[in-house]
């Protein structure tokens, strides 16, 4: 506990899944944590169940895709907090079909959220950075990176953002701001599930086909990826810039 104490975070898609994980993590760690997300139902509930447990989070609503509300956010984050001192880039949507079903919309929305919203979100919290000489910058990949069925889109997108991941790591390193990224392979969230009703199996079927797949024999938690994140937050990580750590059960997407 405190490996986190008198940091300031900003988690991106935080209302549930990942995000939500990562914030509870981070904020039992001694992190002032801010929950963002689109849905502003969602983050209202992620910040009354977490403030419920005595945690200190506070959360707004923001379209990563809106340059404007970003930059916001990061500038009340600075008003209310005083820095900025870790970002993790989580927000993120699929619109899973075949490449020669796959609409001009589904393409674009997909780059939208995962690509310019980590591009907006990276570019407005590095300024503040820059000035501390410190800072933390995580992205959330995923194994799909490596290629996936139906996935041309997301699978673009998180490879897309290794790219960013590694080039960030060059550009912002001589700051004291290390760029990592964290790629997930079968997390049981919202998202899974909807893949699961995308190719009309039950979640359980899915699950038991692909933990056949899984070394470990399980899938993963969303708190197992939490752990991964508070790694690249920590001191610890010092050290450790540009690189991306697979957490799926196994060395094999």
């Amino acid at each position: 506990m405190g490996r986190l104490k008198g940091r300031v975070a900003m988690i991106t898609g935080a209302g549930r899944g990942i995000g939500f994980a990562a914030a509870r993590r981070f904020a039992r760690e001694g992190a002032q944590v801010c929950l963002t997300d689109i849905d502003e139902e969602g983050i209202r509930r992620a910040e009354e169940s977490l403030r419920g447990e005595g945690l200190e989070v506070f959360g707004l609503r923001v379209d990563v895709t809106d340059r404007a509300q970003v930059e916001s956010a990061v500038e009340e984050i600075v008003r209310r907090c005083g820095r900025l001192d870790i970002l993790v880039n989580n927000a993120g949507v699929i619109r899973d079909n075949l490449l020669f079903k796959m609409t001009d919309e589904d393409w674009q929305t997909v780059m939208d959220v995962h690509l310019k919203g980590a591009f907006y979100c990276s570019r407005a919290a590095q300024k503040v950075m820059v000035e501390q000489k410190y800072g933390r910058i995580i992205n959330i990949s995923s194994t799909s990176a490596l290629g996936n069925r139906g996935q041309a889109n997301y699978s673009a997108a998180k490879a897309g953002l290794q790219g960013f991941t590694k080039t960030l790591a060059i550009e912002l390193g001589k700051f004291g701001i290390t760029v990592n990224a964290v790629a997930p392979g079968f997390i049981e969230t919202e998202m899974t599930r909807a893949t699961a009703e995308r190719i009309g199996i039950s979640f359980e079927q899915f699950v038991e086909e692909v933990k056949k797949q899984i070394p470990v024999g399980r899938i993963g938690q969303p708190e197992d990826v939490a752990a991964a994140l508070l790694f690249f937050a920590s001191e610890e990580a010092s050290y450790v810039n540009g690189q991306v750590l697979y957490v799926a059960g196994g060395p094999k997407a």
